[in-house]
């Protein structure tokens, strides 16, 4: 099992990939805030999480494995969160001008994220989402769930989407 140095810390974290969501802790360095680690020049190539939950979706019912360590490579990242109740300060300043909260839903895997997208009020929401070069978006306000698990339900104040591996959709 791994040792903690003196500059680090663990933090619980929910991970989602095409097909499996792993629950666990990722070591940081202490006074990195998680929930934009991986925008950081430091973001790891593989994401190393301990204890690790890991539930597998694929044919038939969803299969649960549990790790003492598991390597997620972090290219494989569909959506990164802090599992509740911990929280980070939120990435944006509430009274910055000319931004909305755009309300959406976005196809993480299996899963359905909905919550709030942050845009600039000067353009539309096409123009901004085709303008965005950001490889994570912050996603906020947002309610999780899944289908395959009905019983599962997550509310966080804010994920790191990986832009170019999720769908993002206007509700009618």
């Amino acid at each position: 099992m791994y040792t903690l140095l003196p500059d680090e810390k663990t933090t619980s974290v929910m991970i989602y990939g095409r097909d499996k969501l792993i629950r666990g802790e990722v070591v940081t360095k202490e006074g990195a805030l998680v929930s934009g680690w991986l925008r950081t020049q430091g973001a790891p190539t593989y994401m190393r999480v301990l204890k690790a939950n890991v539930i597998s979706f694929g044919s038939g019912a969803p299969k649960v494995n549990n790790f003492a360590e598991v390597y997620f490579p972090t290219v494989e990242c569909l959506a990164f969160h802090l599992t509740p109740p911990n929280q980070d300060p939120l990435d944006y300043e509430a009274e910055e001008k000319n931004r909305l909260m755009v309300p959406m839903t976005t196809l993480v895997g299996s899963f359905l994220f909905q919550g709030k997208l942050r845009v600039s009020a000067l353009t539309d929401l096409p123009t901004s989402m085709e303008g965005n070069r950001q490889a994570w978006l912050s996603f906020y306000e947002i309610s999780i769930g899944n289908p395959a698990l009905p019983q599962m339900h997550v509310n966080v104040p804010m994920a790191l989407l990986n832009a170019a591996l999720v769908t993002y959709g206007l509700e009618q």
